[in-house]
This record gives structure tokens, sequence and C-alpha cells, in this order.
């Protein structure tokens, strides 16, 4: 069994291969590439992405991608493409063919027919010797020096390629359209990520009650009023709109403050001025204000400040937002 320090040693020299073969990509990024954007930009029909083995998992993750990001995509199996399904294709559709060498035996019965469909075939190739790179219109080339394992064999550097140059495709596609959060939002509405796109402040003060005291309103009457509601606060409000807020903080200072405080209201003890925010805005900026003043509610009021309700950082949380 090798040291803790060998085996970090080998993880190094791995990430340094990898790192080495990714830069190299650069010198590869040419007119080819630039009209295989535009090529998929302009088509009417979807990207048909093939390949088979460790190119046919990247493939995949690139459809992901592009799917993700505005442009529509389907993984067809080099293998599979020969027994049938073939009738994936399209007449406007555009084919990417993802491999390493270019000149294996599933490849190059593929490639034939699909050149008799006329339909614009782009290789992302480690060879551009090879049989799919000559075959193919355009070609962007994937080659490294060598793969990370010892024996040079294990696809590793190589698959690494394949998956940069996808990902370089899919974000010049991403920017040629224009593509926005709100776009994305539309692709990602499960999850946390997508509740980051979408989820607005009206989402969530609704579900909460709605604490609220006139600035006269005694010290008692506050209490009575932000345990009922269990938002840790209640509004001042005076004809419908905001005049203050008190927290639990605020009723710890004036409990430390005074001796006596049955004679308080409401607007001796207030924080005037408070956090406000519309609720129309989203949830995250409501987060990044909440983090910014160090607190755990905002209260939301319409443009002409009347009082809507409260948004707490417990209903932010609560949806995974953080």
């Amino acid at each position: 069994m090798k040291t803790n320090n060998e085996i970090k040693e080998i993880a190094v020299q791995v990430i340094r291969k990898e790192k080495k073969a990714v830069e190299k990509l650069e010198k590869y990024i040419n007119n080819d590439f630039s009209e295989a954007v535009k090529t998929i930009f302009s088509t009417k029909g979807r990207v048909i992405i093939t390949g088979i083995g460790k190119s046919a998992n990247i493939g995949m993750k690139i459809v992901s991608t592009l799917n993700s990001t505005g442009t529509p995509a389907i993984f067809m199996h080099a293998a599979d493409a020969i027994h049938g399904d073939l009738g994936i294709i399209q007449t406007d559709d555009v084919i990417i063919c993802i491999s390493k060498s270019g000149n294996t035996p599933e490849i190059k019965a593929l490639i034939p027919l699909i050149k008799n469909t006329s339909n614009p075939l782009i290789a992302i190739v480690g060879n551009t010797d090879s049989f799919l790179a000559t075959q193919a219109d355009l070609v962007l080339n994937t080659t490294v020096d060598e793969e990370a394992d010892p024996n040079n064999l294990a696809p590793t550097t190589s698959t690494t390629a394949q998956l940069v140059m996808g990902d370089a495709l899919a974000v010049a596609l991403l920017q040629c359209r224009k593509f926005t959060a709100q776009d994305f939002a539309k692709y990602h509405p499960g999850g946390a990520l997508g509740k980051q796109l979408y989820l607005r402040v009206e989402d969530l003060y609704k579900q909460n009650d709605k604490p609220m005291v006139s600035p006269n309103t005694g010290v008692r009457d506050i209490i009575l009023e932000m345990t009922s509601k269990r938002l840790g606060c209640a509004v001042v409000v005076q004809d419908d709109r905001v005049e203050g807020i008190i927290t639990d903080g605020d009723l710890r200072r004036m409990m430390k403050a005074n001796d006596s405080f049955a004679h308080l209201q409401a607007k001796d003890i207030m924080t005037v001025n408070p956090k406000t925010i519309s609720e129309g805005e989203y949830a995250t900026k409501a987060l990044t204000m909440m983090r910014a003043s160090s607190i755990t509610q905002l209260i939301v009021v319409d443009h002409q400040n009347h009082y809507l309700g409260v948004v707490h950082l417990h209903d932010i949380l609560r949806e995974g937002i953080l």
C-alpha cells in the first residue's frame, strides 16, 4: 500500500495532466468552432449527440447542458444508431459525434449512414487524421498528449477535454441566444437553484400572520401581539402606513433601560425607518438585505408604503435558499 504522501502526489499529477490538457484546448478554438456555434444556432432542429464508451457518457452530459441552456438536444448511442435508432434524426437536426480515436468500428459504420442524411456533422475528436475527422463538416479538436493513468490507457484527460469543449460550445450558444437568468429558471423550476431564480417575496409573506400595533399601543398588548403572531416583531402602523417596528431586541433594550415600562407605548420604543421590501422582489434579495443588516425579518410594503405583511428569514430558509 502506498503512503499518504505518495497517494497525494498521484492525485496532484493527475490534476496537472488534466489541467495541461484543458489549457491546450485554447489553441484548438478556431473557425470550425465558430462555424459549429453558428450552425447549431441557426438550425430549426435539434442537436443529436452520439458516441460510444466513455465518450458516450460525456455526450449525455453535454446533451443535459445544452437542454438546460436553451439548445434542444438528444443523445443517440452509436451502437444503437446502427440498429434502428437512426430514425431519431430529423431533417433539420445537427449531428455531433464524439470520439477520442475517431476510428472505432462503430463510428466507421455509423458515419456513412449519417452522411447519407445530409445533416451537418460536427466532430469532437482527439485525432484529426481519423476517419471521423476527415468525414465531418466541422472538427472540434480535443487532442491530448497523454491520459492521466500511468499506462496511458484509461480515458481521463481525453474525456475531460471533450467535456470542456462541450461546455465551451454550450456557453457560446447561451450567449448568442442572450439566455437570461429568467430563461434559466424556466428550465430549472425545481430545487433551490430554481427557487433562487423565480421565488418572490409575495410567495412567502402571505402565509404568515400580520403582526400590527398602533403608535399608542401599550407594552402589554405589544407583547401579546408579538407572541400570538410568532414572527418576533410587531409593525407599528398608522393609517395603513408603516411608522416603525418593534422586535424582541427592542423589548429587551426597553426593559434594560426602564425600571417601569407600563406607561410606555409603541411609539416610545419602536425603531423608526425600518427595513422594507416590495412584494415583487426576489426572495434572494430579501435574504441579502437581512444578512447585510443582521436582521431576521423585513416588512413588506407596496409602492405607497402601505403595510402588507412580514417576511421572515425562516420563510426563505424553509425553501432551501441559502
